[in-house]
């Protein structure tokens, strides 16, 4: 049986050239950085040459890069760092109804804190207008966080614009662009980003460490208390192997990306087209173009994403629902109901995240294998039958 993987917004694999690089770490070179002895002024010396390697991909300075343990920290950090170090200048925080829940969950958590957080409203491709924003815009407000791009719809957001109008009003602006890096080229200075997530383990690198980019000069509280390791601001040893993978897999992400982006969406586009021309009542959900170059959404009529997903994974395809079903939850999506699908159609979702091993031959096989499964779970569905007794069809 065939196995392909087509789930790379969860998470990637780590590329032989980075375990290479970390595996030292884990024995030879294992001495703590913050020590004064050769063994752990050399994981020093590996940890700024990975910050710079980030800074490098990022146009950014090295002593604004601060590694976290994934993107989920980086999120949480800059969101209540700024709320807890600028309230007394207000207390009013605005994001999207679309965004990752590590900042969502972070907003309710500073709304119970005493904060206010306006929930801008997306079009029905998922994308946020930059007027919307500047609406929502209050005299209290201090920061605006809006995601690079979708991890489910993959849209892609107008970044440079909502950084120019927070710059215009003195509003810090974040950005979650853990699903950005290595498919998108980002420049904080041109983009006018003032903090920035990634996790390493979008791009081919380790799990359990990310980045907060943080321009220099925001005034922002740590997270994490305790040594002065990350110049004073992010507590705990640092996990030298993972920073030093992630430092190999983002400069290896970002010295290629146009070849790698041009492979993604030739396979994407093709994808999407032959998936909506063999399978009747489907949709694609966000952007045609201004997506992900590797994501495909598409909404089936009739069935339960779930589903969906147990019979590629019985045929050795990995894939994702845009159901909140595998996590437990009866409820669809928020981001599919968010862009104005109802409950029924959100259940159905099917999300393909392609990459960089991904060929032809395993879209081939998709286009074999996925239409007779969404026949066969019709098949079963009270609801296609209804609806081909009624004559609609």
């Amino acid at each position: 049986m065939k196995n392909i993987y087509l789930d790379h917004a969860a998470t990637t694999s780590v590329k032989p050239e980075v375990l290479e690089t970390m595996l030292p770490y884990f024995t030879e070179k294992y001495g703590n950085a913050s020590s004064i002895y050769s063994l752990g002024r050399e994981n020093k010396k590996a940890i700024d040459d990975a910050r710079e390697k980030v800074a490098k991909a990022l146009n950014a300075q090295p002593k604004e890069i601060f590694f976290t343990s994934g993107g989920t920290e980086a999120d949480n950090w800059a969101l209540e760092g700024i709320a807890f170090a600028n309230q007394t200048k207000g207390k009013h925080i605005i994001t999207t109804n679309i965004e990752h829940h590590a900042i969502l969950h972070t907003c309710k958590f500073l709304e119970k804190q005493g904060f206010e957080v306006t929930y801008v409203p997306v079009d029905n491709k998922g994308i946020v207008h930059v007027e919307d924003i500047e609406k929502a815009i209050r005299p209290d407000t201090i920061l605006i966080s809006i995601m690079f791009a979708n991890n489910e719809i993959g849209t892609i957001q107008p970044i440079k614009e909502i950084g120019v109008l927070a710059k215009e009003k003195g509003i810090y602006f974040h950005t979650d662009a853990v699903q950005a890096i290595g498919n998108i080229p980002i420049d904080v200075k041109d983009m006018n980003i003032d903090m920035l997530s990634l996790s390493g383990h979008k791009f081919y690198g380790p799990k359990g460490v990310g980045v907060l980019y943080i321009r220099d000069g925001v005034r922002i509280s740590p997270m994490l208390h305790g040594g002065a390791q990350e110049r004073g601001k992010r507590a705990s040893t640092e996990n030298v192997a993972g920073i030093v993978g992630l430092g190999k897999a983002i400069e290896l992400a970002t010295e290629n990306i146009e070849e790698y982006n041009t492979k993604l969406m030739k396979i994407r586009d093709r994808a999407i087209r032959k998936i909506l021309e063999k399978i009747p009542y489907s949709r694609l959900n966000g952007e045609e173009k201004n997506r992900l170059p590797g994501n495909v959404n598409i909404s089936f009529e009739f069935i339960e994403g779930e589903s969906i997903l147990l019979m590629l994974d019985m045929k050795g395809i990995c894939a994702s629902s845009g159901s909140a079903c595998t996590s437990g939850s009866l409820d669809p999506s928020h981001v599919l109901l968010a862009i104005g699908l109802p409950h029924e159609i959100a259940h159905g979702s099917l999300r393909l995240t392609f990459g960089e091993e991904n060929t032809d031959s395993d879209l081939d096989y998709l286009l074999e294998t996925l239409p007779p499964i969404i026949e066969k779970l019709r098949a079963m569905s009270p609801l296609y039958d209804t609806f081909i007794k009624n004559g609609r069809i």
